[in-house]
């Protein structure tokens, strides 16, 4: 299980697409091991969208996911399932 933090996200730019998770790791090495992994959110109502791990982001253990398709707001702060 993994929590969602926040979009990736610049300056002016959301990237819709693209989530922020915690996995419970500690350092970018240890994420590292997730990259290519598939997740997968499930909403109240039971519909499920799916996202793959892309990379590590930063150096304390979070990774960047690419979901088919953008992630209501209430999937802020909530979990994910990493198969």
């Amino acid at each position: 299980m993994a929590k969602v933090i926040q979009f990736r996200r610049g300056l002016k730019r959301i990237h819709e697409k693209h989530y922020i998770l915690d996995v419970g790791e500690k350092s970018r090495e240890e994420a590292g091991k997730f990259v290519g992994k598939e997740v997968v959110w499930t909403s109240p109502s039971g519909k499920k969208i799916k996202g793959k791990i892309s990379s590590a982001h930063g150096n304390k253990g979070l990774v960047r996911a690419i979901f088919e398709k953008g992630l209501p707001g209430q999937a802020r702060n909530d979990k994910v399932e990493v198969k």
